[in-house]
């Protein structure tokens, strides 16, 4: 399958009417072997990170990218792998997990606006401000400790979410930051074998907690809420990539092509020269080369 074919096969642009069940988080497409797919990744690692030196150069956009899931899906592996050629002066990823008291006390979108990229980096979530519509949701005592005011917290206000995230990205995208989000699509049988190989080698208990059998508790639930999460916030601006997970090879091909896609339309290019600047270089090449073989000064 063609990388053009790979992306828009699990990009989903207009949210309205996605079911979830539509994607298969044991597919594969065209990849047989976890060796067709290294390889591909391994060319993919190589074009992200010239491109990536490109962004880093044009000093126009920034890119966000947006990794959701459940435990065990592979989100660390995934930003680990995708992310190996990239400079790590253009790359900075942060992890948000529970709300520390600073941040409850303001809004929701606060605490992950001041870790946005700035122009020519590019910045990754693993979550993000899409919590505040799926953990939050489940779980009414989280929103409780935001101590919002009474008449705000009506039936209405996950919908006023989504409008606010989609207000959020659009304007993020007005302002030259390109927004890619991922939901990594694992099987509720895949995460259970990769519990249990969790709990069983000792180098990996440290990846288990109590708290992932609670959300595994609630599968129907959180998968309810992904779906009508993708439902209002998949747009042409900030689409969602609903990526299968099972086999975390395909997972990363599906990442780093999409990621080059979405680089290669911003026609990225290196700042030009002006004449009186590449007069100055010629000069400082020529005092350069004079200097061969001579002792320091």
């Amino acid at each position: 399958m063609k990388p053009k074919d790979l992306v828009q096969a699990f990009r989903v642009k207009d949210g309205d009417g996605f079911r979830l069940e539509t994607i298969d988080p044991d597919d594969t497409r065209g990849f047989k072997t976890k060796e067709l797919a290294a390889a591909s990744l391994a060319d993919g690692v190589a074009t992200l990170a010239a491109l990536q030196e490109k962004l880093y150069a044009d000093n126009r956009w920034a890119v966000l990218l947006v990794f959701q899931a459940m435990d065990a899906a592979g989100k660390d592996s995934t930003i680990k792998h995708v992310m190996s050629g990239v400079n790590p002066q253009g790359c900075q990823v942060f992890s948000f997990k529970a709300p520390s008291p600073e941040e409850l006390d303001h809004d929701y979108l606060w605490r992950t606006t001041r870790s946005l990229p700035e122009r020519g980096r590019i910045g990754i979530f693993n979550r993000s401000y899409y919590e505040e519509v799926l953990v939050v949701r489940i779980h009414p005592e989280f929103l409780d400790k935001q101590r919002l005011p009474e008449g705000l917290v009506t039936k209405a206000l996950w919908k006023e979410r989504f409008e606010d995230i989609n207000a959020y990205e659009r304007h993020l995208s007005r302002n030259g930051t390109l927004v890619l989000k991922f939901f990594l699509h694992v099987s509720r049988e895949q995460q259970r074998e990769r519990f249990l190989e969790r709990l069983e080698k000792p180098a990996k208990n440290w990846k288990f907690s109590m708290v992932d059998l609670g959300a595994r508790a609630r599968w129907s639930d959180y998968m309810a809420a992904y779906e009508d999460m993708i439902r209002h916030t998949a747009t042409p601006h900030a689409p969602w990539h609903v990526v299968p997970a099972d086999h975390k090879w395909f997972t990363r091909v599906v990442v780093v092509q999409t990621i080059i896609a979405a680089l290669q339309g911003l026609d990225l290019a290196f700042p030009t020269v002006s004449r009186e600047q590449q007069q100055e270089l010629k000069a400082a090449q020529a005092a350069l080369e004079l200097e061969n073989g001579r002792p320091d000064r």
